[in-house]
């Protein structure tokens, strides 16, 4: 399946690859990576461990009926969207991504093996995110370097930039407002990425949000950083954070 807006559409950019063993994944073999401003975070130094609320209600439990679209680009919180997605990039060359959600967290050892297969990977659950189109973090992980680099060229993605995402029935427009570095080595990290207002850990959600996620694998090279999870997967992750601005019949 491949999702067209009229915007060109090319293939999967090609980039030079830093250290023999970047060459094998996003470490040596696979990869991985908000608030609701438009600032953009600094990647850190060192290699080191580096509008109003609406009256929706917060997020239900998944015995909650569907959620409801609406016309301003919000989704109503319902039921988790659990089903397959395809997503398009234009503005990096991404057409036809199939997304794939499972139960779990980002880039554990079931989302590392859907991402092996070439599409990416949608955790969702206590410790993921949500679906397509719910309230909350929509968390998409693909790598970047491996298994054909869905997300080679994510890194470049812009502010304004739009990411579109087809499942259930619905487009879903979302437009990115926001870089997040995160180290999968501090816990506190870890949440940031995945709350439900990205970068914000307890913060309640009263939007749709996106974050899509990759290896920093060749950035960790270049600056001495070797360090690699059970995965392989490097030490920091690229995060493109975005928030649902449109939803249309497919």
């Amino acid at each position: 399946m491949e999702l067209v807006f009229g915007m060109g559409v090319g293939p999967f950019l090609v980039v030079a690859v830093v250290g023999a063993a970047a060459l094998l994944g996003c470490s040596d073999t696979t990869d991985s990576l908000g608030g609701q401003s438009g600032t953009t975070t600094t990647r850190p130094a060192t290699s080191g461990a580096p509008k109003t609320p609406t009256t929706r209600p917060p997020e239900q439990p998944s015995s909650q009926p569907s959620k409801q679209k609406t016309g301003d680009g919000r989704a109503s919180a319902a039921r988790p969207n659990t089903a397959p997605a395809v997503m398009a990039i234009p503005r990096i060359g991404v057409a036809g991504l199939r997304v794939t959600p499972y139960q779990g967290t980002a880039d554990d050892g079931p989302g590392t093996k859907i991402q092996s297969k070439g599409i990416a990977a949608n955790p969702q659950g206590a410790k993921g995110g949500v679906g397509a189109g719910d309230i909350g973090n929509y968390l998409v992980t693909a790598h970047r370097l491996s298994a054909g680099g869905p997300f080679r060229e994510l890194p470049s993605l812009r502010n304004g930039d739009h990411v579109y995402v087809t499942a259930g029935g619905s487009t879903y427009d979302y437009v990115i407002s926001q870089t997040m570095w995160i180290s999968f080595r501090k816990p506190a990290d870890l949440a940031r990425q995945s709350a439900p207002v990205p970068g914000f850990p307890g913060r309640t959600a009263t939007k749709a949000m996106i974050t899509l996620s990759t290896c920093a694998t060749i950035e960790d090279h270049a600056a001495g950083n070797f360090w690699k999870d059970e995965f392989d997967n490097p030490e920091h992750r690229i995060d493109k954070v975005g928030v649902l601005v449109g939803v249309k019949p497919a």
